[in-house]
């Protein structure tokens, strides 16, 4: 009887151990990304982003790339490639087409790779798109994405290269 309550406790220590342990990783709520200061820095430049994209704030979106925005789009090929002036006039398009947005991110991740930051999410996009004045109808895309992003330290801001 002492052998099992022995073990019966060893058991219940054990547990509470690696309840301690496990515990002490806190993530920023309704992420699964750690909760250090760098991380919601990022997280709160990821919020004003999606804020952005829901208000089609073009004027806001366009400030957060930076001048040397690149995005390849995953293709070999540089016949998709997208520059900051090719981005400003795409953002335009999109602005012209699109009357509405709801977006939603879930942070996957945040990791640092020399000076560049990789966000990785799933984001839930629905667009009201504007094909002439009487048919508006809403587009829904649902995927993976990540953004780039450069922190100034000059600025003492968060700039995104790719991913937009």
């Amino acid at each position: 009887m002492m052998c099992c309550m022995r073990r019966a406790l060893t058991a219940v220590v054990l547990c509470g151990s690696i309840l301690a342990v496990s515990g002490c990783q806190k993530n920023i709520p309704n992420t699964t990304v750690a909760d250090t200061p760098h991380n919601r820095a990022v997280i709160t430049f990821m919020e004003n982003y999606r804020d952005a994209v829901e208000s089609r704030d073009i004027g806001a979106l366009l400030a957060m790339a930076h001048p040397q925005y690149l995005d390849d789009n995953g293709t070999p090929s540089g016949d998709d490639d997208l520059d900051y002036r090719e981005l400003q006039k795409k953002l335009g398009r999109w602005r012209e087409r699109v009357t509405d947005v709801r977006y939603e991110i879930k942070y996957r991740s945040v990791t640092r790779e020399m000076d560049r930051v990789l966000i990785a999410y799933r984001y839930s996009a629905s667009f009201r798109i504007a094909y002439d004045e009487e048919d508006q109808r809403w587009s829904r895309r649902i995927g993976e994405n990540r953004l780039v992003l450069l922190y100034d330290d000059i600025q003492a801001r968060y700039y995104v290269l790719s991913g937009m």
